[in-house]
């Protein structure tokens, strides 16, 4: 099994938790388009990163850009914003997510 990403930010924990966003299904971490680092949300990156967030485009899809904590398995774009919990751990994501798609996603 090959190491885990690395995610940048203000990490709280070892399941990708936050300053911002750290309840007990906050448990992803986003790899942006533009800089291809993984942060736990998108305040994170507008803190840390130096540069303005880029959504990933709607035909890069099966991008690996999403990293559940819990277990480090890295979902499809595809897979996660059709799911509400990791396809290889089983561990729930937080459903208030969705709400911030937008950001990180064309729709």
């Amino acid at each position: 099994m090959s190491a885990r990403p690395r995610v940048l930010g203000a990490v709280v924990d070892d399941e990708t938790r936050c300053i911002h966003y750290r309840s007990p299904l906050d448990v992803i971490a986003i790899r942006f388009a533009c800089c291809g680092e993984y942060y736990p949300c998108h305040l994170c990156h507008a803190e840390s990163a130096g540069h303005t967030a880029k959504q990933w485009p709607l035909d890069a899809r099966a991008e690996r850009a999403v990293l559940c904590g819990v277990c480090g398995h890295e979902l499809t774009i595809a897979e996660y914003v059709v799911t509400d919990g990791c396809p290889e751990c089983g561990a729930a994501f937080n459903p208030g997510c969705r709400l911030h798609t937008d950001l990180y996603f064309e729709v």
